[in-house]
């Protein structure tokens, strides 16, 4: 299941960990990031153990949101050590997220 992460626990959840991380910036109100949610719950459960998922409501995390320069919505950040490793702006297939993802791992 992708966890939630907000400004207080983004360091903590995604930045400390030792595993990859894809992060889904999303919003309620967008119709695009509705069709990406689901494409994450799957990922989230068939990378378990192997990379974490997560999900950034903008609205509600404008800390995260502006120091990642979040512009456009849906975009997904991965994240190795750390850092950033690579992004995805837009509603694409499920393979271009599994692409990327499986390049960190």
């Amino acid at each position: 299941m992708a966890i939630e992460v907000n400004d207080n626990n983004f360091d903590d959840l995604v930045l400390k960990s030792d595993k990859p991380v894809v992060v889904d910036f999303w919003a309620e109100w967008c119709g695009p990031c509705r069709m990406v949610g689901p494409i994450m719950e799957e990922i989230s459960h068939e990378y378990e153990g192997r990379a974490l998922v997560a999900k950034c409501d903008v609205d509600s995390c404008p800390g995260v949101s502006a120091k990642y320069s979040i512009r456009n919505i849906p975009t997904v950040l991965f994240f190795k050590d750390g850092k950033i490793a690579d992004k995805q702006v837009g509603a694409v297939p499920k393979n271009n997220f599994v692409v990327k993802l499986n390049a960190l791992i």
